[in-house]
């Protein structure tokens, strides 16, 4: 043991010479020299080398998984977002997947199933939990058109499925607030579009839709079509004009465009 310490004493000096000649940097290396010289000694006090190895080890571990736990953790957040304390992927829970027979859509999460039939061919309806004017519908019927645009343009198509826009609110003579003599309902076509979607041609129309009661303001309806393997596919989603700018634009919107066939 005497020669092993002359050894680590030995050691312990030509560091501190070697290293930078600051004197805190030779004093800073003087005092883990000191520390081995104690562990030597207790060494000789009955302890085996074994357990001064191990003592090494352990503390290389503990430095280790200090670094370790020093990295960026996933649920870290940058300024003004939400951390994500349990550091997985964020999922959207706004809205929920339906695959139906031969078609899809993502349903906003609140909305629940009614048994309410409105059109010709309805296999789907779902509705806001709050107001069922909110809702979405899926219509399919038997067609000899071959593609979408057999029915003509968007507006075409739309005046040959225009009980979609609802009934009538009111019966008789009117000439009030915006509507023409006679006239007790207005729809405008606000946009459309004829994307190609999995090879498909679909038209797409947004329409606000007037009544002489003054429901809602109005409606928006959101009307997404095509054809496929001999079947007309429309997709309905709708909100009242009021809720419209309150938040439902959202669940409207991502609704109808998310409808595509299989």
């Amino acid at each position: 043991m005497a020669s092993t310490s002359c050894f680590l004493h030995l050691n312990a000096i030509t560091t501190a010479t070697t290293s930078s000649p600051s004197p805190q940097r030779s004093v800073c290396n003087v005092k883990p020299s000191l520390l081995v010289c104690r562990a030597q000694k207790q060494a000789v006090n009955h302890e085996d080398d074994g357990s001064v190895i191990s003592r090494r080890l352990a503390l290389t571990v503990l430095i280790g998984s200090a670094a370790i736990g020093s990295k960026v953790s996933p649920a870290d957040a940058a300024y003004g977002e939400a951390a994500n304390v349990f550091g997985k992927p964020k999922t959207n829970t706004d809205f929920l997947p339906y695959n139906g027979d031969g078609f899809k859509l993502s349903i906003p999460s609140k909305w629940n199933p009614s048994k309410e039939v409105e059109y010709p061919g309805q296999v789907l309806r779902y509705e806001d939990n709050f107001d069922s004017n909110s809702n979405v519908t899926v219509m399919v019927t038997p067609t000899d058109k071959k593609s979408i645009t057999d029915y003509g343009t968007p507006e075409e198509f739309l005046s040959k499925v225009d009980y979609l826009l609802g009934k009538q609110a009111y019966f008789g003579d009117a000439a009030e607030g915006g509507f023409d003599p006679n006239v007790v309902a207005v729809a405008n076509i606000l946009e459309k579009s004829t994307p190609v979607i999995g090879g498909k041609q679909y038209y797409f129309l947004s329409v606000l839709t007037r009544t002489a009661d003054g429901d809602e303001g109005g409606k928006h309806q959101l009307i997404t079509a095509t054809v496929n393997g001999g079947k007309l596919y429309i997709c309905k989603a709708q909100a009242g004009d009021k809720r419209w700018f309150k938040g439902a634009r959202k669940f409207v919107e991502s609704t109808a465009s998310s409808f595509s066939v299989a």
